[in-house]
């Protein structure tokens, strides 16, 4: 049976957590950088160990003004850093991660540079070098993790648009969020099943992911993420993660 894993990002001081802890197969916990401190990682692991689900770190910018979705220049000694700190907060309250998602503009940025790139995952590698690294399918982060060794699994998003070079299109751009559920479902299917997705100019390209990701701070998360999951079942794919 084909599988496919769906990721959402908890303890980001949202409301509908549980929500979608219940229905994801992976969860990506803030721990202290865009959101999140102590308590509320403690929280979220809780209901991730309680719904069975795998647990990673959400690491990103210390930028919670922005939500970590402002593009910020640091060296790689400052990502390093960075990386480290909040996987260590992670660390001390659940040991073993089974993977991690770096968050927004660090995510965006680090794929986009490979030298970035390459301090992010050597920083992982230092502290869990048997995490996998969840990341887009193309760019510097899949290169700099296969230079290492460190395992990828490679992402799509449910509820983000794209644009034709395979980057998702800039948040600053009205059209970079997919909000209506029936078209964001329509884009799960096409990933999964098609292995391709539409982009911003009304062409197809390829799309080769073995998770999807559903953010948790919409209004609609929790609907949209119970909705992707019952129309990817009704597919026969089953919900797993890597």
């Amino acid at each position: 049976m084909q599988t496919i894993d769906l990721n959402v990002d908890l303890g980001e001081g949202g409301e509908q957590d549980e929500a979608l802890m219940s229905m994801a197969s992976s969860v990506n916990i803030a721990c202290g950088g865009h959101a999140g401190d102590e308590e509320s990682i403690r929280r979220a692991v809780g209901l991730a160990i309680r719904g069975q689900v795998a647990i990673g770190a959400h690491p990103g910018y210390e930028d919670p003004e922005n939500f970590g979705r402002k593009p910020m220049q640091l060296s790689t000694g400052g990502i390093r850093s960075l990386i480290l700190r909040q996987l260590e907060r992670m660390l001390r309250i659940h040991p073993q991660l089974h993977h991690v998602k770096p968050h927004g503009a660090l995510y965006n940025q680090s794929n986009q540079d490979e030298h970035m790139a390459a301090a992010l995952v050597a920083a992982i590698a230092e502290l869990q070098p048997g995490a996998i690294l969840y990341c887009p399918a193309h760019g510097e982060l899949i290169n700099a993790a296969a230079g290492i060794k460190l395992a990828t699994c490679p992402e799509g998003f449910v509820d983000r648009r794209y644009q034709s070079d395979g980057n998702l299109c800039p948040r600053a751009d009205e059209r970079a969020l997919i909000e209506g559920i029936d078209e964001a479902v329509s884009q799960a299917l096409k990933i999964a099943i098609q292995r391709t997705v539409s982009t911003l100019n009304g062409g197809t390209i390829p799309l080769e992911a073995k998770t999807l990701c559903v953010h948790g701070d919409s209004p609609d998360a929790a609907d949209l993420l119970r909705l992707t999951r019952t129309s990817l079942e009704a597919e026969g794919i089953g919900i797993m993660a890597p």
